[in-house]
């Protein structure tokens, strides 16, 4: 039977730890930072970072359907942000770390809707996925590279901790 690929695109926060929190789970097949949701082609890490694109900070995850649903992504995703801050993750202030799902399909934004819904106050922006420019290669696995500077510590480590309690059974065998 051949195996099943769909495409998710979430953007919250740095994209850092959302790459990080998704490489995780079991079903995924590849998870890229980049950016997504603004008006200007090919945009650098800088030019995202100056908040003038129009960009957010995204990760484009390849899964499949039949070992991790959409509404399972979903629910990490949520589990893992929070949704009812405008332009904002912890430190990370501007519209570059805004909430969003990117949608590629009607169904996804059916459910991404369904799911804001039942969150008070959330200011998550859905919208049909258009383009998504891939990050700089520094960008790439940083957690795995990075893992002893401080905002992997400070930042990331929690959010994973967090994922290995609440969602054990969705996690890959060695990350569990």
């Amino acid at each position: 039977m051949a195996e099943r690929r769909e495409v998710a695109v979430f953007g919250g926060g740095c994209f850092w730890c959302t790459e990080a929190i998704f490489k995780m789970l079991k079903g995924v097949h590849s998870v890229l930072p980049g950016y997504s949701g603004g008006k200007i082609a090919h945009p650098s890490y800088e030019d995202v970072s100056a908040g003038s694109t129009g960009h957010a900070e995204v990760v484009r995850i390849e899964f499949d359907p039949e070992v991790i649903t959409y509404e399972d992504l979903l629910t990490v995703f949520f589990a893992t942000h929070d949704p009812t801050t405008p332009n904002r993750q912890g430190n990370d202030v501007g519209s570059q770390y805004r909430s969003m799902v990117l949608f590629t399909t009607p169904e996804q934004k059916e459910k991404a809707q369904a799911y804001l819904a039942t969150i008070k106050g959330a200011v998550t922006e859905v919208k049909s996925f258009a383009k998504f420019f891939e990050a700089e290669s520094y960008h790439h696995d940083y957690y795995n590279r990075n893992r002893n500077k401080p905002y992997c510590q400070v930042v990331i480590n929690p959010k994973l901790q967090k994922v290995k309690e609440k969602f054990a059974a969705l996690l890959m065998e060695q990350s569990a």
